[in-house]
């Protein structure tokens, strides 16, 4: 029996990995780290609240078999650039390290389409930094997905990503060959994917959205 540890509980993708691994027998503890209280009445979540500022606190209770990494920010969200960066490159990097350092075997992250250290653009940079620091550190176990626009019940509203959403729905039918990586997938999904590649023998580490949606299927 393992332990997950997950971050990112309560987000698009994170809040269906959740569920996915309570309902999962391979595990028998999950811990989730969070800002803010919340109510989860099931005895194998334990909640590890959790200052981000100060991300060492935590690492006694890191420790576990499985990683996952499913927080996100948006420039809208954090506007400031230091905080933005914070978010998107420094803490996954700080908290992949602690996990190494704590024998986690398997660490699993949410990246994005086109994620590439040397982009010009902070998003795209930051994700490929982030990846690149997760397979130096050699887990045992690797799984990063790079999902397309995500679909599903957002607690914000993000009026240019639906716009996107919307439009790639129209245009996936010819979006075929190594365009088919743009197509938009479910969050569910993607989350379903985390699931098996932690709990499969499956030596592919990166995967394309569409690649997310055909491990799955």
């Amino acid at each position: 029996m393992k332990t997950a540890l997950v971050f990112g509980s309560s987000g698009l993708v994170g809040s269906y990995l959740l569920k996915k691994l309570i309902y999962n027998s391979n595990y028998s503890k999950i811990k989730i780290f969070i800002r803010s209280d919340v109510v989860i009445d099931d005895p194998k979540v334990d909640i590890i609240k959790t200052d981000f500022n100060k991300i060492y606190q935590i690492n006694e209770y890191l420790k576990g078999d499985d990683c996952f990494y499913c927080i996100g920010t948006t420039k809208k969200n954090s506007p400031d650039k230091n905080d933005y960066k914070r978010i998107e490159l420094d803490l996954p990097k700080q908290i992949a390290r602690m996990a190494k350092s704590n024998l986690v075997k398997g660490f699993f992250f949410i990246s994005s389409g086109y994620a590439n250290p040397k982009s010009s653009g902070d998003y795209l940079r930051f994700k490929g930094e982030v990846e690149e620091e997760i397979k130096s550190l050699n887990f045992s176990k690797i799984g990063i997905m790079r999902p397309s626009f995500l679909i599903g019940n957002r607690k914000e509203n993000r009026l240019g990503e639906k716009i996107g959403i919307i439009i790639f729905k129209i245009i996936t039918p010819i979006l075929i060959g190594p365009l088919k990586k743009m197509r938009p997938i479910n969050s569910e999904i993607v989350a379903k994917a985390l699931e098996k590649v932690a709990n499969e023998s499956i030596p592919q580490k990166i995967f394309e959205s569409n690649e997310i949606a055909d491990l799955v299927r």
